[in-house]
């Protein structure tokens, strides 16, 4: 399988999804990694519709590692997981509280030793809060298109994410994970990918008109 030149890809997707962006809805870098823990086998549309009153209950670190677990269950209970999920929320708010003075780190190293928190998770939250592409956010829909793409043999999301960091121009590592999901979201879906729509059919080696 021979991928396409990975300048042309991204400039065809940049042309497509001049606006691609990072989809959850949040205010502060905890907001952002509150919501990307929810995220994990979860749509962002629901994960949206779940926060407004998640955050207006428990705004900060410290409301949620005070927030009774039930409660914090009730609250987050759509996205899936939810007793996983409150447990990771509460452990990493403790953690934060306890480590670095209430506030989201800016380090990968410190990222991953919190509770839930994978290298998807602390990709985004470096790439959008902090504007430091460390790695590139393999999600889903990323594993899936990369596969397709022939950028990839892997499975493995860690894996995956090694071979995209090899092909793809560090400065374009944040971007690439947007454009990537846009595409997926939109066209290359699951099931039954949108192939007469999309801008790579061309080069695309998986792709079938």
């Amino acid at each position: 399988m021979t991928a396409p030149p990975i300048q042309e890809l991204i400039a065809r997707l940049r042309r497509a999804y001049p606006n691609a962006h990072c989809e959850l809805d949040y205010a502060t870098p905890w907001q952002l990694l509150v919501a990307t823990i929810l995220s994990a086998q979860c749509t962002d549309v629901r994960v949206n519709q779940v926060t407004p009153a998640l955050f207006a209950a428990y705004p900060t670190p410290a409301a949620t590692a005070a927030a009774p677990r039930a409660a914090l269950e009730e609250l987050i209970r759509p996205t899936g997981f939810f007793r996983q999920k409150a447990r990771f929320i509460q452990e990493t708010a403790q953690a934060l509280l306890q480590r670095y003075g209430g506030e989201v780190p800016d380090s990968m190293e410190a990222l991953l030793t919190l509770t839930g928190v994978a290298r998807k998770t602390a990709n985004v939250v470096l790439g959008e809060v902090y504007g430091r592409p460390e790695g590139i956010a393999v999600d889903t829909h990323v594993k899936r298109l990369a596969g397709r793409l022939g950028l990839t043999a892997e499975s493995d999301p860690v894996k995956v994410e090694r071979d995209l960091m090899a092909l793809v121009p560090r400065e374009s590592w944040v971007e690439i994970s947007h454009l990537l999901i846009f595409h997926g979201r939109r066209v290359c879906f699951a099931r039954s990918p949108n192939c007469t729509a999309c801008p790579l059919l061309d080069i695309c080696p998986t792709g079938s008109a």
